[in-house]
């Protein structure tokens, strides 16, 4: 039997009626697969999450903190973790990337910086991974390997090593200096849906104890998306205003509030950059390819702002930029 016989037969067991139709649902980045379950005019949706490439354990484990926490996520209706098959709650369709053409964007924004200062409090989990120094080194290496070296083949000069460790050891410390909290880590307009008129999380098998602006870059300096600077600097306001509300700092002065703001969102533009790469190089997926341009770009504009990362600003755009270009060029003809 194939794996999706499988899939069909744990799908059986579990309704008296025949399925009346299974349709694929795509665009996700991970090796998990998705689709969509009708039966008997209800809807659902099937994760199929192979446990030799996922590991699971999470993704059961944090749905239950999280639900208990108050936030709206898939429900676990039917599981199967030796085989990793799941039949999930359906939320609907509608993400926050469909809605960001509404009049009413910025309350919705604002509506999701309060939930996730509500996400931040959340305690801590045994599966929730410290984002320490190594894991932020393990991510910064994504892009120094997919990208720099695979995927542009660029050779690393002496004075690129330098500034490179210079740049990582400033971005490094900007991240732990700041409160500890319980991070989503793709809090972004493609994870957060909107289900009858709820926001819902989904993806938040991946949750860290980090950075307390980690979530917060994901949301407003989106790689999906970008925000006019006049809408991105009335969020940050809010921002700070809430996560001080919310207790979340203690005695932080706005500037040193948006520095860490701006040097978190580097390091994950950095990283992201590099999975972009590896989705394709790895995994076949072309679907991010487009994604990594715009990426560089707030690497550029945010790194360009502080004298200590000019130098990363002007490498990203004079080295690495003409170089992606071309080689976007070449993987699409």
């Amino acid at each position: 039997m194939t794996r999706f016989d499988n899939l069909q037969q744990f799908i059986n067991t579990h309704f008296n009626t025949q399925p009346t139709l299974l349709s694929a649902i795509t665009g996700d980045a991970s090796f998990r697969r998705y689709y969509r379950l009708t039966c008997s005019n209800e809807h659902f949706i099937v994760m199929d999450s192979e446990p030799q490439k996922v590991n699971n354990a999470p993704y059961i484990s944090l749905n239950k903190v999280f639900t208990e926490q108050g936030f709206l996520l898939p429900k676990i209706i039917a599981s199967d973790e030796q085989q990793g098959f799941f039949i999930l709650s359906d939320l609907g369709s509608k993400h926050l990337a469909d809605m960001l053409d509404d009049e009413n964007r910025i309350e919705y924004y604002k509506a999701l910086i309060s939930l996730s200062a509500q996400w931040a409090k959340t305690p801590p989990s045994a599966v929730m991974q410290a984002y320490n120094k190594d894991f932020i080194k393990l991510e910064l290496d994504i892009f120094s390997q997919w990208l720099v070296n695979d995927f542009i083949d660029e050779s690393p000069t002496a004075a690129y090593q330098a500034m490179w460790q210079t740049s990582c050891e400033l971005l490094t410390q900007a991240m732990l200096v700041q409160p500890t909290v319980t991070v989503h880590r793709d809090y972004h307009s493609r994870n957060i849906m909107n289900s009858n008129g709820l926001w819902a999380i989904i993806d938040y098998q991946d949750a860290v104890r980090g950075p307390l602006c980690y979530d917060l870059v994901s949301l407003l300096r989106d790689c999906y998306f970008k925000l006019p600077a006049k809408e991105l600097t009335s969020l940050l306001d809010f921002a700070y205003s809430e996560f001080t509300a919310q207790n979340l700092m203690v005695n932080t002065s706005f500037d040193e509030f948006k520095y860490w703001f701006d040097l978190t969102g580097i390091q994950r533009h950095l990283k992201a950059a590099g999975i972009f790469c590896r989705l394709y190089l790895r995994d076949g997926k072309t679907g991010y390819l487009d994604n990594i341009l715009p990426t560089l770009d707030y690497i550029i504009e945010v790194a360009a702002n502080y004298p200590e990362l000019k130098a990363l600003s002007d490498w990203t755009k004079h080295t690495i930029v003409p170089k992606v270009t071309e080689k976007l060029a070449k993987e699409c003809t």
